[in-house]
């Protein structure tokens, strides 16, 4: 799974923040999950889940932020 986020991670940069329209987000939610899964945290497992449906409202907005700023969606270390 770790190498799941990796490749995810090392997506260009302007394929990050297209991902990021709303609709598309749901690759980000995903990987929020995976993420959580592969560092064996059940907190940022449930807070991927929660980003899948009542999430998506707003966390495309935060995800377009920080991949402008930082390069990586939110909790994608």
């Amino acid at each position: 799974m770790k190498s799941i986020v990796n490749s995810m991670n090392g997506l260009p940069w302007i394929l990050k923040l297209i991902l990021c329209i709303p609709g598309l987000d749901i690759f980000w939610s995903v990987g929020r999950v995976i993420n959580g899964l592969a560092k064996g945290s059940i907190l940022w497992t449930v807070i991927g889940i929660l980003t899948i449906i009542p999430g998506a409202a707003f966390m495309w907005i935060v995800d377009i932020i920080l991949v402008i700023l930082r390069g990586k969606a939110f909790a994608m270390t």
